[in-house]
């Protein structure tokens, strides 16, 4: 296991915990700015964090664009110091008069949001011009992953030029996200975001020309942020995620990421040695995240050959031939597989820094809401 994951007195940390090595965490953001090349040209997911002490690092290294999944993510952020957030989700139902309320309470932030239908457009049209307040809006745009968002096409550029004409709504630009394209090899990656992004920036052009502005294009998480980082468009906002952290799934798919390495990891204990080969670790499927394939939710790099072959709500079970090591209360780190939903089953992570405990980082924006 790697020196840097070393804890100086494990006994005073409770389990399972989600824990952040402070001095990894810093040497991924030194990495985001450097492929970034300048903070102005990135707009971060907070998704993957969700905590205020981390937001205000990152304003302290010049990065003032940030980008939202929920409105209480958004909330968190200008509640950290944030003047410039973009909530990269349709808000429809009573999240309208939430982002009403957002702008209402926050009126130096500069807020925007996505869209891609002309019913949610109107009735959020509706509730800022009632409320005497504009909202920015992002068209979402579909580059094939069929999720959210308009393909590229006559209907897009009908719906943006809708946005440029409705009351209460200022065209804030493209939404471009493409998970999908997660090819191991950076030029075939490269490769599918230049198919992806050329009918896109086309559109933008025409958008325009017509003198309906387009500010700013969205674009891409954490795979395809080097792609479009070496790319010169002065509108691209670069909006990676999980390279904050970086966990062990991106780290096995993406060699050419190396640059970033796991800074989030999950304290565990032993609680049982029920066979002579298995440990069960009170890493339940509450305490990390459970969308990967069972046997794929963790590596541990004190068991690099440990198998997961039992999840359940409070357990792990795993087989390793090094089983007969461990007692119980003894402990591991785990490196999640999927980072991001874990910060959302803890409401602090413990700060460590050569070893010792110099911190706690709440995880504010782990609720629905915060006061919005």
């Amino acid at each position: 296991m790697s020196t840097e994951y070393h804890l100086t007195r494990p006994d005073d940390l409770l389990s399972p915990a989600l824990i952040v090595f402070q001095p990894i965490l810093e040497r991924n953001l030194e990495a985001m700015l450097r492929l970034a090349g300048s903070p102005d040209r990135l707009r971060p997911h907070c998704k993957t964090h969700k905590m205020p002490a981390i937001a205000r690092r990152m304003l302290e290294l010049g990065i003032t664009r940030h980008k939202a999944a929920t409105i209480a993510e958004a909330e968190m952020l200008a509640l950290s110091g944030a003047t410039d957030i973009v909530l990269a989700y349709n808000p429809v139902g009573p999240n309208i008069g939430r982002v009403i309320a957002f702008r209402q309470r926050f009126p130096d932030v500069e807020m925007a949001v996505t869209a891609d239908h002309p019913w949610p457009l109107a009735q959020l049209s509706a509730a800022a011009r009632s409320a005497a307040v504009t909202v920015g809006v992002l068209m979402d745009v579909n580059p094939g992953r069929n999720r959210t968002g308009l393909p590229p096409g006559p209907e897009a550029a009908d719906f943006y030029r809708r946005i440029c004409d409705t009351p209460g709504i200022s065209p804030a630009g493209f939404h471009l996200y493409d998970g999908h394209f997660v090819e191991s090899d950076l030029d075939s990656r490269k490769a599918a975001v230049a198919k992806a992004f050329a009918p896109a920036a086309a559109l933008r052009d025409e958008l325009e020309r017509g003198g309906c502005p387009v500010p700013r294009v969205l674009c891409g998480g954490t795979p395809t942020f080097p792609v479009y980082a070496a790319r010169d468009e002065p509108w691209i906002e670069l909006c990676p995620g999980t390279c904050t952290f970086h966990d062990a799934s991106y780290g096995e798919k993406f060699p050419d990421l190396d640059m970033f390495t796991p800074a989030a990891l999950l304290l565990t204990r032993v609680v049982s040695r029920p066979t002579p080969n298995r440990i069960t670790l009170d890493l339940g499927s509450k305490a990390i995240a459970a969308d990967p394939p069972m046997d794929q939710r963790a590596v541990f790099p004190q068991l690099p050959d440990a198998t997961i072959v039992l999840h359940n709500e409070e357990h792990m079970v795993v087989e390793t031939p090094d089983a007969e090591r461990f007692q119980p209360g003894d402990w591991l780190l785990a490196i999640p597989r999927h980072v991001c939903p874990c910060s959302a089953l803890y409401r602090e992570a413990y700060v460590i820094a050569h070893g010792d405990l110099v911190d706690r980082w709440e995880v504010a924006a782990r609720d629905r809401r915060l006061t919005v």
